[in-house]
């Protein structure tokens, strides 16, 4: 079910290991990590969230200070970007978006932290958000226009909508696909070259990476928040 790393990121050293021989498959069976370390990882990123927002919730301000201000900005600063690209209705949307980027946030990071390993390199957890958005963007399509959603699978042009009628569909089916395999690609890849430079060189190699890696996690937590602000805001449009 999961995927293996090591020190720093012990499911990765897991592959190392496994690449070796039966040595290392036989301690990754004898650990048992690779079914359940990213689901605990997983479970430590919510409730990170849960307790950091329970602590901003009990100390809520009318001037914002600390974290309540951290808060604030990100979330105001992700609303902003929202409005201005959706309009007012995007508001609608975002608990989903918000959630979905301080998640894979979190997940992204906690990466980073040594010993830990990204939920998010493992190719079930962005599977299941990919999901998640997919269901959810055809719902609010379906609520907002009922049977007329269809038109937003036909094309702009008439005389082309039984081609339409087929191709759109598969594009669609292939929004989940892609943000899977975007965010775990690029998630998995990083993990990678992090454990090489740490064997390499465990100091000098690795903390400039650190500050590179910490900047590309943040960028591939926005990208995916970004298609799923896309993917509901060409639901919720007319169809051309």
């Amino acid at each position: 079910m999961g995927f293996s790393g090591g020190l720093p990121h012990p499911l990765l050293y897991m592959d190392i290991l496994k690449s070796i021989g039966h040595w290392g498959a036989s301690v990754e069976t004898a650990l048992g990590v690779e079914s359940i370390n990213h689901v605990l990882y997983m479970w430590l990123c919510m409730g990170i969230l849960f307790a950091l927002g329970m602590i901003v919730r009990g100390r809520l301000q009318l001037v914002p200070g600390g974290l309540q201000n951290v808060f604030e900005t990100i979330i105001g600063g992700l609303e902003n970007f929202v409005v201005s690209n959706v309009g007012q209705q995007g508001r609608q949307f975002m608990p989903l978006l918000c959630t979905i980027f301080l998640f894979i946030l979190t997940m992204n990071w906690i990466g980073l932290v040594p010993g830990c390993d990204a939920p998010t390199a493992n190719i079930n957890t962005p599977a299941a958000m990919a999901i998640i958005v997919f269901v959810f963007y055809q719902a609010v399509g379906i609520k907002k226009w009922g049977f007329g959603y269809i038109k937003h699978f036909m094309g702009p042009v008439s005389f082309l909508a039984p081609l339409m009628l087929i191709l759109e569909p598969i594009s669609h089916i292939a929004r989940p696909l892609s943000l899977t395999l975007r965010l775990f690609g690029n998630i998995r890849g990083e993990e990678i070259v992090l454990i090489l430079m740490f064997m390499l060189a465990p100091l000098l190699g690795s903390l400039p990476m650190y500050i590179l890696f910490l900047l590309a996690k943040t960028i591939q937590a926005f990208i995916f928040f970004m298609l799923t602000m896309l993917y509901l805001q060409g639901a919720v449009e007319h169809a051309h």
